[in-house]
């Protein structure tokens, strides 16, 4: 396949106008033959990677069978996320277990790649679950971690924990080279964040949610995180979790190499306003906002990372190139697989979205096939 005179997203900070060769599922350095796209007029980005999703569409990663997973990443890889890493919830082991083993035994086909999986939960502090069903929070346990990584076939990517906790740091010291751990739901000070950095925590989930806030006496583990140059942190950009000043002030922070937009979805989102459950919780969603009974407690987002790109650009002045960064390059690194994802260079796999200056889809290229062009 060849790409013609797209505007091409680069790593080396903006785009540049040239073709796009493919041959079978990687981008290649030309000699393409076959299908042409006249993509003048087009911004080319890498698929998104979403590396914090629970669910869409009506499902949840935590409890659906291989159909309900057909359906969740046909829908995202119809948004332009063509790899993700589906997100579990707070839940008792064996729920956990059995939701490891069919995430992984998913096929991608027509979908989005599942290029990990991402444990939110159990490990983290009873004192800020937000969201979490408070009744299956569990100390840290590198036994149970095992367990759940062996029934995932090896691929948890990602392990969000307090490290405050009871047992956190031990864990933290023995997975870390393994995989991310990611300081999540927490009450840690300052000093208790920079030693779970210090031990080999990498991430930091949802930044600003379920953690204390920034205080010029208490920066907690924002200011720790902003402190650790080899830290990332995840940014939850749908316009609902945090305000535009805020997330513009993340990236002054933090800037365009070390953030990684997130989606944080839950099952509702592709679907109407309505009263849904997120694990045993129920929650109502009304627009983009979607809370517990309570009417206060944000339970997640319904927006997907598409909608979060272009929300970030077109209403909090993020540029357009920094944002296709953050939620395609940035996200690849985290999990280990840059050499696979989040380029448009040669050797990568070919998953590309196609963006007209509204920001609307045009065209979602996955595995070097066409899966959607404007008016299908």
């Amino acid at each position: 396949m060849i790409i013609k005179g797209a505007n091409v997203f680069n790593e080396r900070g903006g785009f540049e106008r040239r073709d796009i060769f493919t041959e079978g599922d990687f981008i290649t350095s030309g000699g393409a033959s076959g299908e042409e796209i006249d993509a003048r007029g087009l911004y080319a980005i890498p698929g998104l990677m979403d590396i914090h999703l629970h669910g869409c569409m009506g499902f949840e990663f935590t409890a659906c069978d291989a159909g309900g997973m057909e359906t969740m990443t046909k829908y995202q890889a119809s948004r332009g996320v063509t790899a993700l890493c589906p997100t579990t919830l707070t839940l008792p082991e064996e729920a956990l277990a059995q939701a490891c083993g069919e995430i992984s035994r998913t096929a991608a086909r027509d979908g989005a790649s599942v290029a990990g999986i991402n444990l939110e939960g159990p490990f983290i502090s009873p004192k800020k679950t937000g969201a979490q069903n408070p009744s299956y929070v569990r100390n840290p346990d590198i036994a149970l971690f095992r367990r759940l990584q062996a029934a995932s076939n090896g691929m948890v990517k990602i392990l969000s924990i307090a490290p405050e906790v009871e047992g956190a740091m031990d864990v933290i010291r023995e997975i870390s080279g393994e995989t991310v751990c990611s300081i999540a739901h927490t009450t840690a000070t300052y000093d208790t964040a920079m030693e779970a950095f210090a031990a080999g925590a990498k991430l930091v989930t949802h930044l600003f949610n379920a953690m204390p806030p920034l205080h010029h006496r208490e920066p907690g583990v924002i200011g720790a995180a902003a402190d650790t140059p080899d830290c990332r942190v995840e940014l939850i950009c749908d316009g609902v979790h945090v305000h535009p000043g805020a997330v513009r002030a993340a990236f002054r922070m933090f800037g365009d190499d070390r953030v990684v937009m997130i989606s944080d979805s839950l099952m509702a989102a592709g679907l109407n306003d309505g009263e849904y459950e997120i694990g045993e919780l129920p929650m109502k969603v009304t627009g983009k906002t979607a809370t517990l009974s309570d009417g206060r407690t944000l339970a997640g987002s319904v927006t997907d990372l598409m909608g979060c790109l272009v929300t970030v650009v077109r209403d909090m002045g993020i540029p357009l190139h920094s944002a296709v960064k953050c939620a395609s390059t940035n996200p690849a690194a985290a999990i280990g697989v840059s050499g696979e994802r989040g380029s448009l260079s040669p050797g990568h796999i070919a998953d590309i979205v196609l963006l007209d200056e509204s920001l609307e889809i045009a065209a979602v290229i996955l595995r070097g096939n066409v899966l959607r062009i404007r008016g299908d």
